[in-house]
């Protein structure tokens, strides 16, 4: 059944892509100025707020938070703010501990998946239903569809982005394979993935290009686990998840069964030691002409190693429309910490942040990715790098279905990649190991 459903992300031209960083991030804090230059925030009226911030792009630093509650602080003296940033390593680990003891903060900035999926379910967070009201009317509806629990939304974004993949161009040349994609739209059909990969694959194997194999599909670990989803649900509009997103299907078949036979055939490989990270220094060392988990984040860190030019391209589907995964919506939480004082502060701040333009701008350029607010327009023209940023822009126009709120979500990842490994390296029945993906699943949904 295809499951592919438009979605109109009016979302400015110039905005472009990024990544969450997933490296160690400073565990220092940044305290705004406290009201008449006291520290201890003893000024009469005065409200005390810890916000904890995932380290998305910039804000791995909490000195990248200085500029904007500096900037907050004009308008609202009384109000301090604490940051403590943490990580994806040890972060939901530190979270659930203050949260158990007591010490929780009261501002969380990440994603739906942990803000909605997690927190909201589990009853902590705030109605932040009225910041919506007051500024929402411009943020597309697959964001707000996914900023919200049972028609109560408890995130409000900031920035958005999209996954996407890259081709070796000077590769694709050679091997005659740049006729079978769109390099405007830096779109192409499965039929066109599928012979472009095998024009590489015989050009390796003639000597006209000084390539390997023509991609690698990676699943040694869950890292990067969002570029072979794609993958596999675009190539033929099925998606893994269910149209409510309340189940794991075992719809994506037909697309596994294509990718297992393209690596029988040698126009991909399957490697089952190789994460994300390992797939991408192959590209960038040209031992592979693809990468499936790409963005401009992966352009700028391998920017120097890369002999050749790196193409970003939209992942390949059946009738050329592709739907890419958001990477974030990014936004901020508040926790119900019993406190109205809090709470109203903590909502002014997010208030602040996400819709005062000026600093809002500042704010999503800091997570390296583009405003949800589809009036702000272009944020990186005249930017020195606005040119590079372009490409990851056009993937704006591809942002498909978040159904990371899926019931069970960390669990599923654990059982992704072993079903690949089993499919692409030991040639098992494709039905019956996406059943059993399916199966094992939906038995952690609630």
């Amino acid at each position: 059944m295809n499951m592919k459903k438009p979605l109109a992300l009016l979302l400015a031209a110039g905005m472009t892509l990024g990544l969450a960083a997933c490296g160690n991030g400073s565990q220092g804090n940044s305290e705004s100025p406290a009201p008449g230059g006291e520290t201890g925030g003893s000024s009469s009226g005065a409200v005390e707020l810890n916000l904890w911030s995932f380290n998305v792009g910039g804000f791995a630093e909490a000195s990248n938070w200085e500029p904007i509650i500096a900037a907050f602080n004009e308008q609202n003296p009384d109000i301090k703010i604490t940051v403590t940033p943490i990580n994806y390593q040890d972060g939901d680990q530190k979270l659930t501990s203050a949260i158990t003891a007591g010490t929780g903060p009261d501002i969380i900035f990440e994603g739906p998946e942990r803000i909605v999926g997690n927190y909201a379910r589990e009853g902590l967070m705030v109605d932040l239903s009225d910041l919506w009201e007051t500024g929402g009317s411009d943020i597309a509806e697959g964001i707000s569809s996914v900023s919200q629990l049972d028609g109560t939304y408890y995130m409000y974004p900031l920035s958005v982005a999209a996954h996407c993949m890259a081709i070796n161009y000077e590769a694709f040349e050679a091997a005659g394979a740049l006729q079978y994609i769109d390099e405007e739209t830096r779109t192409w059909t499965t039929d066109n993935f599928v012979k472009a990969m095998e024009a590489v694959r015989d050009a390796a194997a003639a000597g006209t290009i000084n390539i390997n194999t023509p991609g690698i599909i990676y699943c040694g670990a869950q890292g990067g686990d969002q570029g072979t989803r794609a993958l596999v649900n675009n190539l033929y509009s099925d998606y893994f998840v269910n149209e409510d997103g309340t189940a794991y299907t075992a719809n994506n078949v037909k697309a596994l069964k294509l990718l297992q036979d393209m690596v029988n055939n040698g126009s991909m490989s399957a490697n089952a030691s190789f994460a994300a990270a390992d797939e991408l220094q192959a590209f960038a060392n040209q031992t592979c002409a693809v990468s499936f988990c790409w963005n401009y984040a992966n352009y700028t860190q391998y920017a120097a190693q890369t002999q050749f030019t790196p193409f970003a391209m939209a992942f390949p589907s059946d009738d050329g429309k592709p739907e890419l995964e958001m990477a974030g919506p990014y936004g901020f939480g508040v926790f119900n910490n019993k406190d109205e004082a809090k709470i109203e502060a903590a909502k002014k701040f997010v208030q602040f942040v996400c819709d005062d333009q000026t600093v809002g701008v500042e704010a999503v350029k800091a997570t390296g990715f583009f405003p949800v607010h589809s009036d702000w327009g272009d944020v990186y023209t005249g930017d020195a790098d606005a040119e590079t940023r372009a490409p990851f822009a056009l993937m704006s126009d591809y942002l498909g279905r978040y159904y990371n709120l899926t019931g069970g979500w960390t669990e599923q990842r654990g059982y992704w990649w072993p079903m690949l490994t089993e499919i692409m390296t030991t040639g098992a029945d494709v039905q019956t190991a996406a059943d059993k993906y399916a199966a094992q699943a939906n038995a952690n949904i609630g």
